[in-house]
């Protein structure tokens, strides 16, 4: 107990000498050692790392979950450790909706089968959406966090040691100082009562004492000097991992945009065969005979979704084989106008005979014919020719 009383009594006395030589150098009544400029840009762009990542970090979270509340029950199951519990998202809940209000108007009417047909691929969109948001924190959101963290704990850490070592060496300094100056002092004026013997023991005996304090303080300022300089080094190399963890945020960075471009471009897929889907649904709503264009039989739609890929170039095979091959005939009815050369930016598998497959990074010749759809381009490959859409090339010039 003794022990732990002493103990605690000179940690207080280190933390109040530490506290002075603070305000005084705050004040400027008192020399403060300045670090290495090197070290000292270290530290700069550390405290920038961590600014910006925090930013980041929120924004990011507020992007793909913009519910605060949702949030804030995130991140109470993160800091529980505990599994977060499966939420529907916005379009599948959407969808269901109108999957519900389809069966109480009927199926079989036009508007339930519109119903129908919006609500699943409604249910597609939330599922994109659903895996964004797994891919995103998986990749992109738990590496920042990582670094703010861990990394970043430790960098404060040592930087917290740093400063309170060059506090000391300060003191240090200082005590070195105050030592020498009180030497030089006594050397320069002494006692006029020297000549008598007792007074010579006791300026001898003060001599010896002042002489003693400035070899102490010159000990302990060697020892400061190298706890330092020990310091500096370690939180050095800790400063210099910054560029490492801009590498590792880096590719975070791109997996994150690539994660972007996939649920994009799976949503404008999906959009285009909605609307493709509805424009069926309306001819066979305005046209005399209903065997020249029917809508999908909801229960069919239905079932295809739920076996379908769900990859940007894929397509519900059931859906596909409904659409009819018009490419020739609008070939044979229109001229060709503006012929030139486009980039293919991802892969296309064609729907139906009338479109034409796409690599990514080929090059093929498009162009169009009068009363196309504008989202659409006649593609040629060689002796292939089909229908390919726009927002899958890069028009060059």
């Amino acid at each position: 107990m003794d022990f732990n009383v002493k103990k605690l009594a000179s940690g207080a006395g280190v933390f109040f000498t530490r506290a002075v030589q603070f305000t005084e150098e705050k004040l400027g009544q008192a020399e403060k050692t300045e670090l290495d400029p090197h070290l000292e840009n270290l530290i700069t762009r550390a405290d920038c790392t961590k600014n910006w990542t925090e930013k980041i970090l929120r924004q990011t979270e507020v992007l793909l979950q913009p519910n605060p509340s949702a949030r804030i029950e995130e991140f109470i199951y993160d800091k529980l450790d505990k599994k977060l519990p499966s939420r529907t998202t916005n379009p599948e809940l959407l969808g269901q909706y109108m999957l519900e209000a389809a069966n109480e108007f009927g199926p079989g009417t036009p508007y339930g089968s519109t119903l129908i047909t919006v609500g699943e691929y409604q249910k597609r969109l939330g599922g994109a959406e659903r895996e964004l948001l797994q891919t995103s924190a998986a990749t992109f959101l738990t590496p920042l966090r990582n670094f703010l963290e861990g990394d970043w704990k430790t960098i404060s850490k040592e930087r917290r040691l740093l400063e309170n070592r060059r506090l000391d060496l300060d003191i240090c300094k200082a005590r070195l100082k105050k030592a020498k100056q009180a030497e030089a002092k006594a050397a320069a004026a002494p006692d006029f009562q020297e000549t008598r013997p007792r007074n010579y023991v006791l300026s001898a005996s003060a001599s010896a004492l002042l002489s003693e304090e400035v070899d102490k303080a010159e000990h302990e300022l060697r020892v400061a000097q190298t706890e330092f300089d020990r310091q500096a080094e370690v939180t050095r190399l800790l400063l210099e991992g910054i560029s490492s963890t801009h590498l590792n945020h880096l590719r975070c960075l791109q997996d994150f945009a690539e994660a972007q471009a996939t649920y994009y471009a799976q949503c404008h897929h999906y959009m285009q065969d909605l609307q493709r889907e509805l424009n069926k649904c309306a001819n066979s709503v305005s046209t005399p005979h209903p065997t020249a264009a029917v809508c999908p039989d909801p229960d069919h739609l239905s079932s295809a979704f739920l076996s379908g890929p769900s990859s940007p170039g894929a397509t519900v095979s059931s859906l596909s084989s409904q659409r009819p091959s018009t490419l020739d005939m609008e070939q044979t009815q229109h001229p060709v106008t503006g012929s030139r050369k486009a980039k293919v930016l991802y892969d296309y598998d064609a729907h139906d005979a009338s479109e034409l497959s796409l690599l990514a990074d080929e090059l093929i010749t498009v162009y169009t014919v009068p009363g196309m759809d504008p989202d659409w381009l006649v593609g040629e490959r060689g002796n292939q020719k089909g229908k390919v859409p726009v927002t899958y090339l890069e028009l060059l010039s």
